[in-house]
């Protein structure tokens, strides 16, 4: 029944809570007075609490990056003051820290973060730099996610510099403002002495800041990322940043990236730049990770976002938001003039050849590659290649697919851009993700035909894909031969050990050695009684990591013939024998048709981008 005066209560109340909320104010500052040693020094300030206690949380995992990685493993020194006094601290849960601050409007929290793992996902600070990695350094009360605060960088006293996607504060030095902790969780912050420089695209100031040092052209790669981001705009219509930033970290080998709403952070190698492949493939980094600001971060399945920072958070998309924009990668970089039209197809078969020669493929599909990301995919195991296939892999090989599929089915007139477009829009209207049903609607609208049997193959189910089919679609040959022919191959590769042995790391399924009963971690002593060290003596090694195919003895068998190898396991002495078998991977060539019927070059003519 309605109540008029029930309902006023409730207004009263929800009022008195959003008042509340809106006069505590949150700052952080964060210093480093030992970077040697790999630490930041961060104080949280709460002011207008005025409650019994504040419990204050951290994320245990970064959005874009899926696995729950425990970043309050690494803090240290968690104190508190209420009202300038030490009050008491209990941590009553992993990642939450409760202050007692006994109704003082004024809490001030001291923590030490330690941070020296190199990678685009977690924080790290030496003496050179400091790399802060947004969910593994601040915390946030209970229920305040959507609070704004306040960042303030006190760099070390050799360095001058702070890059961030995060908006400037006017008039205060290194002070930035959040509006949410969404958007502080989503803002790296690179604080040092990196290389800045900046160029306009799309209407949008993008800022470089490279720390590492590099053989890198700076206005060579002012003009190149700025034709990436030019075709990147062209399929969305719009660009929504006004300023975006690329984190580069060059090391002397480096890879890798994760996207942000309004930044991104690369790792690259620092001596590459000058090669064409170093190059080009820091070029199709950039395509693949600024894709993300749209496909990810706005374009988005409806399980990311709003986040659960304390959680796994599931979804079946990945192969949408990770799988198309490797795709994409290769898109941009051809339509950029990157790549021609011969070394587009050929990479995309090469992408389709990666997913063939995964056995896992055979087992798992794409939508459950994704659901399984946080259990496999950020965590493999010696027995992973078997059972699972990436989302990145497969992702992209759904993409190709399907683009070619839609332009197909409209003669030339849309194509999986369209769809990207509409869905982007959709999420940017109805203010959410897509959930797969709708993704598959969309893609049903643009190309008018049912995409019942492709989901039901390539999304859910495991079936190889009809790569002749599609890519003749676009007259484009493909043709498949084996990866080494007439050439035995045993399935098993290990590592050279320093007693001369070869230790077993990986076995392929239903190979010689999976069938043979070879186990990882048996290391080999001999191969039909000749020593591991022996039967090496005639080579020069790259690498200590080996197939057994590297051992001219066994590359000189033929199909069908066995191997006898005294290996040991657990310390115990062993004699498996091999039957040595055909290598099952493949290796795909892709042809333009020059004799192409006129639908054929129509359908090319849209795929390329022409």
């Amino acid at each position: 029944m309605f109540n008029k005066k029930s309902v006023l209560s409730l207004v009263l109340l929800l009022t008195c809570i959003m008042a509340a909320k809106a006069q505590v104010k949150i700052g952080y500052e964060v210093s480093f007075k030992e970077p040697q040693a790999h630490y930041a020094e961060v104080q949280m300030n709460i002011s207008g609490w005025a409650k019994d206690y504040v419990d204050v949380k951290m994320p245990v995992w970064t959005p874009g990056s899926y696995l729950i990685r425990e970043f309050e493993k690494s803090v240290e020194e968690f104190s508190a003051t209420a009202a300038g006094k030490p009050v008491k601290v209990e941590k009553v849960r992993k990642n939450i820290w409760r202050i007692f601050s006994n109704k003082a409007a004024n809490i001030q929290v001291n923590y030490r973060v330690y941070a020296f793992e190199i990678s685009v996902r977690t924080p790290f600070i030496d003496e050179s730099h400091a790399f802060l990695s947004p969910t593994a350094i601040f915390m946030h009360p209970e229920g305040m996610i959507k609070s704004p605060s306040t960042v303030k960088i006190i760099p070390f006293k050799t360095w001058s510099k702070v890059s961030t996607g995060l908006a400037p504060v006017a008039g205060q030095s290194f002070t930035y403002t959040a509006p949410d902790f969404d958007i502080l969780y989503d803002s790296p912050i690179e604080v040092g002495n990196q290389d800045v420089f900046e160029f306009m695209a799309a209407g949008v100031r993008h800022e470089v800041a490279m720390y590492g040092g590099g053989n890198y052209d700076k206005e060579k790669l002012k003009v190149d990322m700025a034709k990436i981001v030019e075709e990147a705009t062209a399929v969305y219509g719009e660009n929504p940043n006004k300023h975006y930033v690329f984190i580069v970290h060059n090391f002397l080998r480096g890879g890798g990236g994760l996207e942000h709403l309004n930044s991104t952070t690369l790792g690259a190698s620092r001596n590459a730049y000058n090669t064409e492949a170093g190059y080009k493939g820091f070029l199709g980094l950039v395509a693949h990770e600024y894709h993300h600001l749209w496909n990810v971060k706005r374009l988005r399945p409806v399980a990311l976002g709003p986040f659960d920072y304390d959680n796994e958070n599931y979804t079946t998309n990945l192969w949408v938001a990770e799988g198309f924009t490797s795709y994409y990668e290769n898109k941009f970089m051809h339509r950029a003039g990157f790549n021609d039209a011969d070394k587009f197809v050929n990479d995309l078969a090469g992408g389709i050849a990666t997913v063939l020669n995964t056995p896992g493929a055979k087992y798992q599909s794409a939508a459950s590659s994704s659901y399984d990301a946080w259990i496999i995919g950020y965590r493999p195991n010696e027995n992973s290649r078997n059972n699972s296939i990436s989302y990145y892999n497969k992702g992209e090989v759904i993409g190709i697919l399907m683009d070619l599929e839609i332009i197909n089915a409209t003669k030339g007139a849309k194509s999986l851009d369209d769809v990207m477009k509409a869905m982007y829009l959709q999420c940017k209207t109805l203010k959410r993700g897509y959930t797969d049903a709708e993704f598959k609607a969309m893609v049903e609208k643009v190309s008018g035909i049912s995409f019942d049997s492709f989901w039901a193959k390539y999304v859910n189910g495991v079936v190889d894909p009809e790569y002749v089919k599609y890519f003749g679609y676009a007259g484009v040959d493909v043709s498949t031969e084996n990866a080494t022919p007439n050439k035995p191959v045993t399935g098993a590769s290990g590592q050279l050990t320093n007693d001369g042995t070869i230790s077993v790391t990986s076995i392929a399924r239903n190979s010689a050695a999976w069938v043979g009963g070879l186990n990882v971690n048996d290391e080999i002593v001999s191969v039909d009684g000749v020593t591991v060290l022996d039967a090496l003596a005639t080579i020069k090694l790259r690498s200590a990591m080996l197939s057994l195919e590297t051992l001219p003895l066994v590359a000189n068998k033929k199909i069908g013939e066995t191997l006898k190898l005294q290996v040991k396991r657990d310390g115990l002495a062993k004699e498996i024998v091999l039957t040595l078998k055909e290598n099952p991977s493949v290796r795909l060539k892709a042809t333009i048709n020059q004799n192409a019927t006129a639908a054929q070059k129509a359908v090319l003519a849209k795929w390329l981008g022409n």
